[in-house]
């Protein structure tokens, strides 16, 4: 029996699709019932301050580098979105004079425009802000080579092969858009042989890195966090890390600040993580399967579901 169709877009899969029980129950939580959705393999972090929570999130990278020597490399698979935790990173490794010339990091995903990944300088570009937020910033005889750094590309072989050889990733951050992806893992259209039910969760955890089509409400949301609103301006296609590359990382760890997810949404993939409810349709609700996650919250971020008019 087919689902219902997405209230978002008709010919794509996205959380509308789901029960309306279960829409009822994420909507009800509070911060403190998702404190205690925590179980083995999934933990729920909050944090009173957008310091506390930003620097926590820089101490990551930091601590997956010091696990990094040149005969065992390890490293950091990070996100842009948020972003603030990466001046901070920079700051941290000159302050300390710490040496992470062994470490590694993969971004995330990228733009695709016309076929192509978008350039570093591309106003947009995920590799430009990392660089410049993070990786330029840092002092030349304290930083890894370039070659250490591994953004994905439109020819994804190279990228892919940097997480089948010698080195480790330590943990893999990432945010939550509002089509509740991690990267771009946005669910797939209604079509073909997904017309009648999204991919089976073990069918999606599949997909390596790859080039995908974005959701329109992906679109609507980078338009929002980094267009200005214009959404003319924002690429309908990107490459993205797969979950393949995600189930090689050692921990998952996901960081909703409440800028780029609504309340409604950062509470429903808690619940569908904590009580083992993956569906395609909502890609984040896969990592129930990952045996270490974490999401960590801005309490303040959170916001209510209550309705309210403005």
């Amino acid at each position: 029996m087919s689902r219902k169709i997405s209230s978002i877009a008709p010919s794509w899969w996205d959380y509308t699709t789901l029960e309306p029980e279960l829409i009822r129950d994420a909507a009800a939580l509070t911060p403190e019932k998702m404190l205690r959705l925590s179980r083995p393999g999934f933990k729920v972090v909050m944090y009173d301050s957008l310091e506390e929570f930003y620097l926590a999130e820089a101490l990551e990278y930091i601590s997956a580098w010091r696990q990094s020597t040149p005969d065992n490399p390890a490293g950091i698979c990070g996100p842009i979105g948020p972003t603030e935790q990466l001046r901070l990173v920079a700051r941290i490794v000159n302050d300390l004079n710490l040496d992470i010339r062994s470490g590694h990091f993969w971004g995330m995903d990228e733009w695709i425009i016309d076929g192509v990944a978008a350039p570093v300088n591309h106003p947009l570009s995920f590799e430009g802000a990392d660089r410049q937020l993070c990786f330029n910033l840092i002092r030349k005889q304290l930083v890894m080579p370039d070659d250490h750094l591994h953004f994905p590309k439109e020819d994804t072989s190279s990228y892919q092969a940097t997480w089948d050889g010698a080195i480790r990733c330590a943990v893999m951050q990432g945010g939550q858009g509002d089509v509740k992806h991690w990267a771009f893992n946005d669910p797939p259209k209604r079509s073909g042989r997904y017309k009648d039910c999204p991919p089976q969760p073990e069918e999606y955890r599949k997909l390596a890195t790859r080039i995908v089509d974005l959701h329109p409400l992906t679109v609507a949301q980078n338009a929002r966090t980094s267009g200005g609103g214009n959404i003319s301006l924002v690429p309908t296609q990107a490459v993205s890390v797969g979950p393949r590359e995600t189930w090689k990382a050692e921990k998952v760890s996901i960081w909703q600040a409440g800028n780029h997810d609504n309340p409604f949404g950062q509470r429903l993939t808690c619940l569908m993580i904590a009580k083992h409810l993956p569906d395609a349709a909502v890609p984040m609700s896969l990592l129930a399967d990952h045996p270490n996650v974490q999401f960590n919250y801005y309490r303040k971020g959170l916001g209510s579901c209550a309705v309210e008019m403005h």
